[in-house]
């Protein structure tokens, strides 16, 4: 499988990383999800970008995309 974080940890961590089971798969494809968003909605309204992720992520339902491409992070709280 490709590293769809090589900008963040080179292959062979990543690798070893998912091997021993340390990645968190959701959090990988919800990171591949917005990445694809921002890229295409340059080209698409919304809605038919999410149609499109629909497509290649068929057992997600459209609201559930919606919610990952315009989630934000938490703020980290300061105490």
């Amino acid at each position: 499988m490709h590293n769809p974080v090589a900008d963040i940890l080179p292959d062979d961590l990543f690798l070893k990383l998912r091997t021993l089971g340390l990645i968190n798969e959701k959090g990988i494809r919800d990171l591949e999800i917005k990445k694809k968003f921002r890229e295409l909605r340059n080209e698409m309204t919304a809605a038919e970008v999410i149609e499109y992720l629909r497509n290649e992520y068929p057992y997600l339902q459209y609201d559930t995309i919606r919610k990952i491409v315009y989630q934000t992070r938490p703020r980290s709280s300061k105490f």
